[in-house]
Parts: structure tokens; sequence; C-alpha cells
């Protein structure tokens, strides 16, 4: 599967560096294809998005107003993984208000991409390392359509983490909201950012 990661900052690296060590291919969207060096192919964001069969948003969601317009057409009935979080730039919450989500917003944006929530509860810190003392991290999956959620479900299966289904998309809501409370712990409450959550569940006979 080919993948197309637009931006690669620390939460791109970490996408980057998952996906190819699970055998996928991978393919770095950039603003610009600059002359620098990457341990990646790259390309612009509209060309990584065309060749892509999924393509994971590694940019911050205040970038995503100005970005991704311009993929509609190249996002058309394509899986899009968001893993933003609606923030400021002190990181504290950005409010879109109660009925409202970063990929609910990306949604409209791209209305004919498959949106799927996933990994934004995720510290890039812990990204490369998906089990923590013997438990994998919980990814927790939104998104409206199911086939696309399959899809991102099992691509987090085969990077190491234990993906649940929240439901539809509206649900980003409260995993950004958990992404938020995340985010005061390690910065608020100085618990710092090598944490993770972990959602047991009761094994059914």
């Amino acid at each position: 599967m080919k993948i197309a990661i637009l931006g690669f900052g620390n939460v791109g690296k970490q996408f980057a560096n998952l996906f190819s060590q699970a055998g996928h291919e991978v393919v770095i969207g950039l603003r610009s294809v600059s002359s620098q060096e990457l341990p990646y192919p790259s390309a612009t964001f509209q060309e990584a998005a065309a060749v892509a069969d999924i393509v994971a948003i590694a940019i911050p969601f205040t970038a995503c107003a100005d970005v991704l317009p311009e993929l509609a057409e190249a996002t058309k009935e394509k899986v899009v993984i968001d893993s933003t979080n609606p923030l400021n730039a002190d990181w504290s919450p950005k409010l879109l208000g109660q009925e409202n989500s970063a990929s609910e917003e990306i949604s409209r944006l791209l209305p004919e991409a498959y949106v799927v929530k996933a990994f934004n509860t995720i510290f890039a810190d812990v990204m490369n390392e998906p089990v923590k003392d013997g438990q994998a991290i919980t990814a927790f999956i939104a998104g409206d359509n199911d086939e696309a959620k399959q899809k991102v479900i099992a691509l987090a299966r085969t990077i190491g983490y234990a993906p649940i289904d929240t439901g539809p998309l509206y649900t980003a809501r409260y995993l950004e909201s958990m992404a938020h409370l995340n985010i005061q712990l390690a910065v608020g409450q100085d618990g710092g950012t090598n944490a993770a959550f972990i959602y047991l569940q009761p094994k059914l006979a």
C-alpha cells in the first residue's frame, strides 16, 4: 500500500518510519520539494496525494485550510487519515464549538474523501514504541465510512497499536478533547510527553 504523508515534522517522521517498517511504500508530501535530501521519496502535496492509496495528514490543523482545498480532486474517494488537533500556538485548545471538530472541518475541505480520525491522542515522542509496559497503545479511530475505517484499523494493527472504533466522525470531538487532556497532563502538569492512553476492556467469553 502506498501512503502519502503530508508534512515531515515530528509526527510525519514517525508515520514514515512506522509505515515503511511495516512494509508500506511511503511518499512525503511537501509544500515545495527542496534540494534537501530526505530518507524517503518526496513530492509536492498534490503530487503525493495523487499517487497514494491513503493520505495521512501530518501538518498542523491551522495549516489545513490553506493546504487541503487544492487536494480535493487528488483525494477523491481516498482514505484520508486526520491526526491533527485544534491547537493554538501555545498548545492550548483552539475552540471550534461544541458541535464541530478538526476532522469535521477537514471533511468539509475534502468533501469527497473518506476522512478518518486516528492517532491524534498519541504523542510523537512515543509513536515509535507502540507497546508500553507490555500493553499496546490504543489508537482511537472515528469515521463515517466503515470500509475506510477498517483500512485504518488494519493499518494501525500492522504498526503495533491496539485500534478501537469510536463510531462516526463526529466522535472526533471527544478524541480531540482527549488529546487536549493529554497535553494538559504533559505540559500543564509537567508530566512529560512519554505517555499514552491504553484502553482496557474485559474479554468477553
